[in-house]
């Protein structure tokens, strides 16, 4: 049995629409959702033993206003990633490790959580989680497998799935 976490990144800042998309960093309200979500994911005291995460500025800032003192591994190949290249990474950078976690963009978080819950495992929480992955939400997974090598379609189970919106109704959508 493994465990993984998908973190997305907070809310981008658009202020100035010159910067590369790459290189935005975190806006008022996404400094605030990133540093609630990593309370909460700091409460599961789950021990992630491996953080992989985008380089992106936006996620390097909801990793540092999150989840402070962890020592993520930066892999270009995650920046704005799809589910293949996801598991990719799982499978090649897993190793020993028992939980990963792997900040990083949606749509690629979102399709590997399609992709991990087999039809029979869909519950309301699935569908909470099919119908939007908004910025600095957490979705948690207890996978079937051994071994990350053996990562692949339909071997998880997702256990939790947190937006900021949750944790307070002010980060909410904007109206």
């Amino acid at each position: 049995m493994k465990t993984l976490g998908l973190l997305r990144h907070a809310k981008s800042d658009w202020d100035d629409m010159a910067t590369r998309d790459f290189d935005r960093g975190l806006n008022d309200r996404g400094r605030k959702g990133a540093s609630l979500i990593g309370k909460h994911i700091a409460r599961q005291n789950i021990g992630f033993d491996l953080v992989l995460a985008s380089p992106a500025e936006r996620v390097q800032r909801t990793l540092e206003a999150a989840l402070p003192g962890l020592d993520p591994v930066f892999d270009k190949r995650l920046y704005l990633a799809g589910s293949d290249t996801l598991v990719d990474v799982l499978r090649e950078k897993g190793g020993n490790s028992d939980a990963v976690l792997i900040v990083g963009h949606n749509p690629g978080l979102q399709e590997l959580l399609f992709a991990l819950v087999p039809p029979a495992s869909e519950d309301a929480l699935f569908d909470q989680a099919a119908s939007k992955y908004p910025t600095a939400t957490f979705a948690l997974f207890e996978l079937d497998i051994d071994d990350w090598a053996d990562l692949d379609e339909d071997c998880g189970r997702l256990v939790q799935f947190t937006r900021p919106r949750d944790l307070d109704p002010t980060l909410g959508p904007e109206i």
